[in-house]
């Protein structure tokens, strides 16, 4: 069994997968409300204490059999950047990282958790070189979320980023992805090479502003404004189209931004255009949107399935179908394997 859960600033979701074969099986899931305070932005035990309880309720009601699980960072709270080194072994390579890291990465080293993986070896290049991913987290931080969990009753075997696990979960093994994750708070920008993260980007953009704009555009509270833009969108056919007008502005800036991301990916990383832009997260189903991106970039855009690969129950399926792009970066994690 292998578990992944997605502490979100809204919702948080959980995975449990089972190896089959060469794939996986769904075994159980769940997903819980929460507005109390995100474990980066902990300043007591009584806030470490809340939270680990709404996540032992979830793990027990989702009917979860395990206790090792693996977590997420959100973007905003990690530094990820591409290096490139001469042709060197990995082990050189990792040597490598641990000398150069400190000028990459804007906190002290002695307070940082660094990690990297090799994207690409490009031996036909002149001169030959190696793409490597670096990513690195403060300790601090690192430390809120494995104590949550521990708290929790869990047991943590493996922290990562965000858009690592969706890269995981969503992006094709045989073609380049642009994956745009809306959260509540940050809308997240990942270009995926062969299913491996080459490139992100966190934007603070994302689903809170989408709502507000309604909120003030129409002068209704929050939560009307949250289902009508849930049900409405880009749709400018509905409610005489002031919704699609409330929303547009923020839009375009996130068409901006993913257009920005392309633009420097093909200059300075020397990438190709991505084939296809995934959408995920909450925000992500609202209508029209998927047009809209196909539109203004002019590059086939998709909701992004999660439980695409993965073998269930037809019935539960059926349930999840809704709720599928939520739940990325649980499954994503989950796919990390034992």
């Amino acid at each position: 069994m292998s578990i992944g859960i997605d502490i979100g600033s809204k919702t948080i979701k959980i995975v449990e997968l089972a190896k089959e074969g060469q794939g996986y099986a769904l075994k159980a899931s769940g997903v819980v409300g929460y507005t109390g305070v995100s474990p980066d932005k902990f300043v007591d035990d009584k806030e470490a204490i809340a939270l680990a309880e709404v996540i032992k309720k979830l793990h027990k009601e989702a009917r979860i059999s395990g206790n090792e699980v693996n977590v997420s960072l959100p973007e905003q709270l990690v530094f990820t950047r591409t290096i490139k080194f001469p042709l060197l072994t990995d082990q050189e390579i990792a040597q490598a990282v641990k000398w150069e890291a400190e000028q990459y990465i804007p906190i002290p080293i002695n307070e940082a958790i660094v990690q990297h993986q090799i994207i690409e070896k490009r031996e036909n290049a002149s001169p030959p070189e190696v793409v490597v991913l670096l990513v690195a987290a403060p300790k601090e931080i690192v430390e809120k979320y494995i104590k949550v969990l521990q708290m929790a009753g869990l047991n943590p075997v493996g922290v990562e980023t965000e858009l690592m696990a969706l890269s995981r979960a969503l992006a094709p093994v045989n073609a380049t992805s642009l994956i745009l994750d809306f959260g509540a708070r940050s809308t997240d920008i990942a270009i995926a090479k062969k299913g491996q993260l080459v490139f992100s980007r966190s934007i603070p953009t994302a689903g809170d502003a989408f709502t507000r704009a309604v909120a003030q555009s129409l002068g209704v509270e929050y939560q009307r404004a949250e289902e009508y833009k849930k049900a409405y969108g880009m749709a400018g056919g509905q409610l005489e189209g002031k919704i699609k007008i409330a929303l547009d502005p923020i839009f375009r800036m996130v068409i901006d931004e993913v257009k920005k991301a392309i633009h420097f990916y093909q200059t300075e990383e020397k990438g190709e255009m991505p084939s296809s832009i995934i959408l995920s997260g909450g925000t992500s189903g609202m209508p029209e949107a998927i047009s809209l991106f196909t539109q203004n970039i002019n590059i086939e855009t998709v909701l992004g399935n999660p439980f695409a690969r993965i073998a269930m129950d037809p019935q539960v399926a059926k349930t999840l179908a809704a709720y599928a792009p939520l739940y990325s970066i649980a499954v994503g994690l989950a796919l990390r394997g034992e």
